[in-house]
């Protein structure tokens, strides 16, 4: 399959005229499938109330077909076709966080979307993405669009257009090239099914923002006990991993650099993912800085273009510094502890 990819600038002037967005909602019409950038990611879009579009997304991706897919949508008011109801506390957090990177989980309206885009479940994630080339193209295409990461399964998510080329030329119809995220790492999803919303999964929306709009958030189980089944879009599988294998470390810096030490005895390239103000103490193969300690925020959007990084260095171990658990660091240790396979070595 040839793979179309089409350049746009997001401050083009009635993007959702412009040539190239109509062009990719013709695809989506026609249950073709295209990558397209979003606030967090690239995502992989497809018509989410047709099996063939939904299918195809499964297939380019190599996913599960048992994993649910995020729909998503250009206006608040869509929610209302393909869900039963909204929660009050729902309708708080879609005032005050769409568009942007937070995915509500509600129960489903019947007979609307494809049962593949919901893996049959009675519930369906929502979000309206904070990107004026996805919001076009969404809008254009006249459809809810289900768009799971562009990535392979199981690889770091795509940041830019070239990571989905990267991954993905020869598999999809079209990939719109909207320049690199800004979040870097997907969606905050929570479950607003019940009387007290659950994070499903951490991310660009931290729990304090969540907290400060309805009161009470809990975490799903599932994100400490790696034996809870995960009930989050994208969260059931192994996921964000490069192609070395990963490694938490948290001790002293002399502790790291022992480690390095000895798997280079061993005759291995060793990476180290680090941060700016640490970077300058470690002696390794490959040294990568991901972003600011003292800012996460930055951490956070150069993470998975990082771990992609490591995987052209040809590096044989990679050993990661771990960051605090609060605010947007919880998303971002949630990657790691994924990509790691929850692998940690301490002092």
């Amino acid at each position: 399959m040839d793979t179309k990819v089409w350049k746009v600038d997001k401050h083009v002037d009635n993007l959702i005229d412009y040539p190239h967005v109509v062009d990719a909602a013709i695809f989506l019409a026609e249950n073709e499938v295209v990558a397209l950038p979003t606030e967090t990611v690239y995502g992989l879009g497809g018509n989410a109330k047709s099996d063939e579009a939904v299918a195809k997304i499964f297939a380019a991706k190599g996913r599960p077909g048992d994993n649910p897919l995020i729909i998503h949508i250009a206006k608040k008011e869509q929610v209302h076709s393909i869900v039963k109801d909204i929660p009050e506390k729902a309708a708080q957090l879609m005032e005050s966080f769409w568009p942007g990177p937070l995915t509500i989980i509600f129960n489903k309206k019947d007979g609307v979307l494809s049962e593949l885009a919901t893996a049959g479940l009675s519930t369906v994630a929502v979000r309206m993405p904070d990107h004026p080339v996805a919001l076009a193209l969404i809008e254009k295409s006249g459809l809810p669009i289900a768009a799971p990461s562009a990535n392979s399964s199981g690889k770091p998510s795509p940041t830019t257009a070239q990571h989905v080329i990267e991954d993905l030329q020869g598999k999809i119809a079209g990939i719109i090239d909207g320049g690199p995220t800004g979040v870097g790492v997907e969606s905050t999803v929570v479950d607003c099914t019940e009387s007290i919303p659950v994070i499903l999964r951490p991310g660009g929306i931290t729990k304090e923002q969540l907290e400060e709009v309805v009161g009470e958030i809990r975490l799903d189980p599932a994100l400490k006990d790696q034996e809870s089944k995960p009930k989050s879009p994208g969260m059931k599988y192994r996921h964000y991993a490069p192609n070395a294998p990963l490694y938490l470390v948290s001790g002293s810096r002399s502790f790291l650099q022992n480690l390095i030490a000895e798997r280079q005895k061993e005759g291995m390239r060793v990476g180290v993912l680090t941060t700016e103000e640490n970077m300058h103490y470690v002696q390794a193969d490959v040294v990568l800085a991901c972003g600011k300690r003292a800012e996460l925020a930055t951490v956070a959007s150069s993470l998975y273009d990082v771990l992609r990084t490591f995987n052209k260095e040809n590096v044989n171990i990679i050993y990661s510094e771990v960051f605090p658990n609060t605010g947007v660091g919880q998303a971002i240790m949630n990657r790691l502890e994924k990509a790691a396979g929850h692998k940690l070595i301490s002092e």
